[in-house]
């Protein structure tokens, strides 16, 4: 699922960076929208507004989260 729909609406990525462990798994599966930093391995987030065809990348990455520190809302 690594495509949105085109007529997808749009999303906002929200990070609460006090809950990140540097697991990665959201560098790893949505690599043009997340980082980690180096000293630490906390996300960084590339693209707050990604475009519709990494939505469906941005929803595993939320969802494979273990801490929960990261959100989406649809604008």
């Amino acid at each position: 699922m690594a495509n949105g729909p085109p007529d997808s609406p749009a999303i906002s990525v929200i990070v609460y960076e006090a809950r990140c462990c540097g697991s990665g798994n959201c560098a790893l599966t949505a690599p043009n929208v997340f980082d980690q930093r180096d000293d630490d391995g906390v996300v960084v987030v590339l693209d707050p507004a990604p475009p519709p065809s990494q939505h469906g990348l941005v929803r595993e990455a939320v969802g494979r989260c273990p801490t929960s520190a990261l959100g989406i809302v649809e604008r």
